[in-house]
C-alpha cells in the first residue's frame, strides 16, 4: 500500500523532465531555422555587398555538364552604359521605380500563363540577381520563397547600382560564358566598356535563351528583338530610367 504513492510521484517527476527536454529541442530547432532563413542569408548578402560572388549553382551545374567556364568580373564603371540601358529596356523597364517586385508585371504573367502553354516570367532584375547568385536554377515553391527573401535583402543592403553590377557579372550569356566582360569578348572581341548600342542590344536580346541564341550570329528573331531593344534603350536614356544606377 505504501509503494503506490511513490510510483505516482516518480512518474509525475518524469513527465516535467520529458516536457522540458522536448521544449529545449523545439527551441533549438526554431533557433536553427531562424539562423538558416534569416541570419545566414543576411550575412552572405552583406559579404557580397563588397566582395564578388565567387560562383553560382548554375555555373557549377554547367561545369559538370562540360560547358566550360569563362567569367571575368569587372566593376560597373567598366561596363558600358549602353548595356545597362539595353538590359533595363529588355528585362525590367521599371528597375529604378520598384523596390524589387513589379506587381503589374507579375499579374500580367499570371494571366498569360493561365491561358497559354508558353510560360512567361514576371521577374525583375533584382529577382533574377537574387536567383542567379544565391539559388539553384530549377523552379519550385521553396526556391521562389527564398528568392523573395533574398530580393528583399539585396534591395535593402546592396542598392540598385550593386544589384546591376552583380547581375551583369553573373548571368549566363552562352555555353560557359558568364558576365558582361566574358560575353563581350566571346561575341564581339571587345571589352564590356566598349560595347556599341547594337552590340549591347544583341547581348540583352539573348538573355532569355543564352544557350540557344547567339549575339554574334543572330537569327531573324534576335535581329528583330535587338532592333526593338535599341529603340527602347533610347527611351531609357531619354526618360532617365537608368538614373538609379548612375
Amino acid at each position: 500500500m505504501s509503494r503506490k504513492p511513490q510510483k505516482v510521484r516518480g512518474k509525475a517527476r518524469a513527465r516535467p523532465a520529458r516536457r522540458s527536454l522536448v521544449g529545449r529541442i523545439v527551441r533549438w530547432a526554431l533557433l536553427g531555422v531562424l539562423v538558416f532563413i534569416i541570419v545566414g542569408p543576411m550575412a552572405v548578402v552583406a559579404i557580397y555587398r563588397v566582395a564578388p560572388p565567387p560562383i553560382t549553382w548554375l555555373m557549377l551545374q554547367r561545369a559538370f555538364e562540360g560547358r566550360g567556364f569563362d567569367r571575368r568580373w569587372v566593376p560597373l564603371k567598366q561596363i558600358s552604359p549602353q548595356l545597362v540601358r539595353a538590359v533595363i529596356a529588355s528585362e525590367d523597364s521599371g528597375f529604378c521605380q520598384h523596390h524589387g517586385f513589379d506587381i503589374a508585371a507579375i499579374e500580367k504573367a499570371l494571366h498569360h500563363n493561365a491561358v497559354s502553354e508558353r510560360i512567361r516570367g514576371g521577374s525583375t532584375i533584382s529577382q533574377q540577381a537574387a536567383k542567379n547568385v544565391f539559388l539553384w536554377p530549377h523552379r519550385d515553391w521553396v526556391r521562389k520563397g527564398l528568392e523573395t527573401w533574398f530580393t528583399v535583402l539585396i534591395e535593402g543592403i546592396w542598392g540598385k547600382p550593386r544589384i546591376m553590377e552583380v547581375y551583369l557579372n553573373s548571368i549566363e550569356w552562352g555555353p560557359g560564358v558568364y558576365g558582361a566582360e566574358a560575353a563581350a569578348q566571346a561575341n564581339f572581341h571587345t571589352s564590356a566598356a566598349r560595347l556599341s548600342p547594337a552590340q549591347a542590344a544583341r547581348l540583352a536580346a539573348i538573355i532569355p535563351k543564352p544557350l540557344a541564341w547567339r549575339a554574334a550570329a543572330p537569327g531573324p528573331y534576335v535581329r528583330r528583338r535587338s532592333g526593338t531593344i535599341v529603340a527602347r534603350a533610347g527611351v531609357v536614356r531619354r526618360d532617365d530610367l537608368d538614373g538609379c544606377v548612375y
